[in-house]
């Protein structure tokens, strides 16, 4: 009895050594998958215009909003003319969430007359920049971007036309 004891306990080591080794390792085939999508461009169907004004003694701001209100402080003087915030049409991948990275710093218009320049800052968009913060319906979004635009007197920002550029960044997220 002792002997079939040792027998039977003797298998069951055995069978329970080799039910381990067998499920110490699993392989299976997995799946991976990836889309490509269209490619972001955006186009700039307006450029950021402040319009027409003079400076007067002191200069001041103008301070131009992306929804198109305009509006000045200290002596400057807001005149006739056309204005506008700045219109970018972005296409891309359907219902695609995107990114808009505005300016980090001030911009610079030149006179090309004189050499004398606007400072540029205090950069807003619609929709607000940020991560995600544009989304693509039926492939399509219009971001406006506003600013401010610092004016000096007279003798520091003569008349003439002045102008410049700035970058605006889009992504996908």
């Amino acid at each position: 009895m002792k002997k079939s004891l040792y027998i039977t306990l003797f298998v069951a080591i055995i069978s329970l050594i080799s039910a381990s080794s067998a499920k110490a390792q699993v392989s299976i085939i997995a799946h991976a998958s990836a889309e490509i999508i269209e490619a972001l461009t955006a186009t700039e169907n307006s450029t950021l215009n402040f319009g027409r004004f003079s400076p007067e003694t002191n200069g001041g701001e103008i301070i131009l909003t992306p929804d198109g209100v305009r509006t000045a402080t200290g002596s400057v003087a807001l005149s006739g003319g056309s204005y506008n915030p700045a219109t970018f049409v972005l296409t891309g991948q359907n219902e695609a969430t995107v990114t808009i990275a505005l300016p980090s710093s001030s911009a610079m218009l030149t006179n090309s007359t004189n050499g004398k320049t606007l400072e540029v800052y205090d950069w807003k968009s619609y929709p607000e920049a940020g991560v995600g913060t544009g989304i693509l319906n039926n492939g399509l979004l219009s971001v406006n971007i506003g600013a401010t635009l610092k004016v000096g007197d007279i003798e520091k920002n003569p008349v003439g036309i002045y102008s410049g550029t700035y970058t605006v960044t889009f992504s996908y997220n």
